[in-house]
């Protein structure tokens, strides 16, 4: 069972609804601009690669539900609309960066999606492929905040490592912090890692110097003398 907290097939999109995270698992329909400044100020969505990928897709639907009488036109409303979301959060400053013409846009727009999980499965794989170097198997790992398929177009960057680990068998035991006040690490680290199955468990802020220093993740003298 995969996850997918993006969801766009032939200009309609749906996003999974991380607010209501772990108890419920409900899509949101993204129609218009409007709808995709709502989830990325309330945090329906989050993560900056994720929020970039909703930000150029709803662009592309919006698009889509319009005729525009020139190429003045589209390019005006691609501005004000990325202009919109782009405040909405300011961390997706790359959606910015998407003014083409329409022929050339939505292509475009919604080949970002397969690119930054081809980005984020080579930053696994290149990530895992250097612990095990230096770790070797069974590799207790600890992780911050929310950074995989939740975070990103589907996969992760840093959880994307862990995943990648956890595929090559080499990974024995994750460490995910609740990271507060939304708790990221807690409802949404932890509901994603169970879809990947391998042994987990939620850490307690006050307990994450004990963890990194007494349970295996890594030993500071150890680790130093392996890089040197």
């Amino acid at each position: 069972m995969s996850l997918e907290a993006i969801k766009y097939e032939n200009g309609k999109l749906t996003i999974l609804d991380q607010l209501k995270l772990p108890l419920f698992s409900e899509y949101l329909k993204i129609n218009s601009v409007e709808d995709g400044f709502r989830a990325i100020k309330e945090m329906n969505v989050r993560g900056a690669p994720a929020i970039a990928i909703v930000g150029c897709l709803t662009v592309a639907v919006a698009v889509q539900k319009k005729k525009f009488e020139n190429m003045k036109e589209l390019a005006e409303f691609v501005k004000t609309s990325f202009e919109r979301l782009v405040a909405a959060r300011p961390t997706a400053v790359n959606m910015t960066e998407n003014k083409k013409m329409r022929e050339n846009l939505l292509s475009k727009l919604e080949s970002e999606m397969a690119s930054d999980v081809k980005t984020n499965k080579l930053i696994g794989d290149h990530g895992a492929a250097e612990i095990i170097k230096l770790l070797g198997d069974n590799v207790t790992i600890l992780t911050h905040c929310n950074t995989g398929s939740l975070a990103t177009a589907g996969y992760g960057t840093a959880l994307g490592v862990i995943r990648s680990l956890q595929r090559e068998n080499k990974l024995k035991h994750v460490f995910c912090t609740e990271t507060r006040p939304y708790n990221q690490g807690a409802r949404l680290t932890a509901y994603e890692i169970s879809f990947w199955n391998p042994a987990f468990d939620v850490a307690p802020a006050n307990l994450i110097e004990g963890i990194i220093t007494e349970r295996g993740v890594f030993k500071p003298n150890e680790i130093k003398n392996k890089i040197n």
